[in-house]
């Protein structure tokens, strides 16, 4: 495994993210202690994970107190109360934002959201602090000088250590971190964003406003579903292409597709393991993150970190998946 320090703090982080959104929902609590387990062993420290994981539909499950919300994190509190250092081998990070329960307070990014929600992870965690605390979303009826007066008493109390976002846009980081600046805070060091070959549209403003403020990209489904490993059979993409964005871009892409598949066969490499791979080849980029369902998805991952890509082969697969450039050049003179 390589590592990489997480933005412009001093944490190093492995260039693979586990996220862990199918545990307990797709994957039973046995079988995600095995994958945290075999990740270790492949030096992966780095775990992303959120307070409403362990539902397969945040739309479709009513909120309540049992509704399965929050299943994610116990399970890795679980594991992480096993010992053999494994708490203390893991970079945890877990976010906020979507409610847990139908009642006020419950949900965005106010004072007293924050406070109640790390509680409760912390709980279910079963650790004393999260080292990565993630805003799931953008607020936008809450100022940026509530957020940070939050965050600062979490970190004075040692509950969390370092601060990062998820679903913002390239303007967001550049309040949030002006804010900061503002309050002699160290701000933002990460954003979490849908970034893969087919959905490339952080590159125009959010990727820019990262690298400029010291920030580092965790690409979240890097292989856009499943479509963009094809070929790794019936327990992988091909069953997840049938739906969500894989299912989309199947029916809209398929030329695409096509090329992309013979390309990895010229290279000699899965195509899962060549999405990946250009993530870790993009600017910004530190770490995609990888939601493996079963120890052998999490082994097939592993590979991406040591594909060199040329800079031809780079070229090829701008040809195949068009990007974008920097605004205002990409759309202005």
């Amino acid at each position: 495994m390589k590592y990489t320090q997480l933005g412009r703090s001093g944490l190093q982080v492995s260039r693979l993210v586990l996220g862990t959104m199918n545990f307990g929902v797709r994957t039973s609590a046995t079988d995600s202690h095995a994958i945290m387990d075999h990740a270790h062993e492949s030096g992966i420290n780095f775990f992303d994970t959120a307070n409403v994981y362990g539902v397969t539909s945040q739309k479709e499950v009513p909120l309540g107190e049992d509704s399965g919300r929050g299943r994610t994190e116990e399970i890795i509190g679980d594991w992480f109360a096993l010992g053999g250092g494994r708490r203390e081998r893991t970079v945890i990070a877990t976010k906020l934002y979507n409610p847990t329960v139908d009642w006020p307070n419950s949900g965005r990014a106010s004072a007293l959201a924050i406070r109640r929600e790390c509680d409760a992870s912390l709980r279910r965690l079963k650790t004393d602090h999260i080292d990565l605390y993630q805003l799931h979303h953008v607020d936008r009826s809450t100022p940026w000088d509530e957020i940070w007066e939050a965050l600062q008493v979490l970190r004075n109390q040692g509950k969390i250590l370092y601060a990062g976002t998820s679903n913002h846009a390239g303007w967001h980081l550049a309040q949030a971190q002006e804010s900061a600046r503002a309050r002699g805070l160290l701000g933002l060091v990460s954003e979490q964003s849908l970034y893969n070959l087919v959905k490339r549209e952080v590159e125009r403003e959010l990727i820019p406003a990262a690298i400029a403020y010291g920030m580092s990209i965790l690409p979240y489904a890097p292989l856009h579903g499943g479509f963009l490993a094809a070929a790794v059979g019936a327990d992988g993409g091909a069953v997840r292409r049938r739906e969500g964005r894989a299912l989309q871009a199947a029916e809209t892409l398929p030329d695409r597709l096509a090329r992309y598949e013979e390309f990895c066969r010229e290279l000699g490499a899965a195509p899962a393991t060549v999405a990946t791979a250009w993530l870790l080849h993009r600017p910004g980029v530190a770490a995609p993150i990888i939601g493996p369902r079963t120890v052998e998805q999490l082994e097939s991952s592993i590979p991406a970190v040591d594909l060199d890509l040329s800079g031809e082969d780079m070229d090829r697969l701008d040809e195949i998946f068009p990007g974008y450039r920097t605004a205002p050049e990409d759309y202005a003179w």
